[in-house]
Formats: C-alpha cells, sequence, structure tokens
C-alpha cells in the first residue's frame, strides 16, 4: 500500500467551534469547509492535516458514531516552552506542566473544547537509560 496522506478525523458535536480553536491556537486553515466536515491544513507545512467531522453524520457506520475518545494529538514544535507560553496565556488549560522527560522529549499537554489530549512536544536528547532504545536515525539531539 502506498499512503498519500495520513491525518487525524475529530468527531464532535460542534464541528465550527473545534475547527475554530485550531485555526486560532495552532495555525491551521480550512482547505474544505461545511457544516459538518472541515478539512484543516497547516499553514506552516501543507503536509500537516487534521479533519474535523459531525460525529452524528452518517456517512460513519452507526458503531462508530460518538466523539473523539481516548486520542492523543502530537504536536512536534520547535520550542515546547514558547508554546507553553503562548498557549497558557490565551487560556489553555495545563493538563500536564511543561516536563523535560528522560526519553527524550520536553512538553505539556493540554485539551481541545471536546476532551481530545494535545501533547505539545520538543524533542530533546534522551537520558543514557533510554538512548539505545531508539533506532539510529532517530535519536534526538
Amino acid at each position: 500500500m502506498k499512503v498519500t496522506q495520513y491525518y487525524p478525523v475529530l468527531q464532535t458535536s460542534d464541528v465550527a467551534g473545534t475547527a475554530a480553536f485550531y485555526q486560532t491556537h495552532f495555525g491551521f486553515r480550512p482547505a474544505f469547509e461545511s457544516d459538518w466536515y472541515v478539512h484543516l491544513q497547516s499553514c506552516a507545512d501543507p503536509a500537516v492535516n487534521l479533519a474535523i467531522l459531525d460525529g452524528t453524520h452518517p456517512t460513519i457506520p452507526e458503531a462508530g458514531r460518538g466523539n473523539s475518545a481516548g486520542v492523543i494529538l502530537n504536536f512536534e514544535v520547535e520550542d515546547a516552552a514558547a508554546e507553553y507560553t503562548r498557549l497558557t496565556g490565551a487560556g489553555l488549560p495545563v493538563l500536564k506542566p511543561l516536563t523535560d522527560e528522560d526519553f527524550g522529549q520536553r512538553h505539556f499537554i493540554t485539551a481541545d473544547p471536546n476532551g481530545v489530549l494535545i501533547d505539545v512536544i520538543t524533542p530533546i536528547p534522551p537520558s543514557a537509560e533510554f538512548a539505545d532504545q531508539y533506532a539510529e536515525d532517530a535519536l534526538p539531539l
């Protein structure tokens, strides 16, 4: 299989509000917009996409309808500390404060209006304990 694009689709009861949240705080713009589905594309990188879908839309099989649950969106950024300051200043909730992890991340966790967790991450060098667990070409420097 040759994948041509990959992106998460979040189910919600508030398509417009959720799309506005990601546009305001995470730099997305609508590439397609309707009342039941919005396809968002990063203003900084068109390869980064996110879709927002009405969780009751008939295109979703009955068994899969509902709100997004158990999902964490990871946004890898150049400076998690700067984003922490910016997003907490905008009033976003802090579910995990800015933390340096031994496994090689500086990150914090917030949430969107639906409760979907958002982990904002900057790779940092891992401790010796974790460095050996990385593939050679994936080790953060």
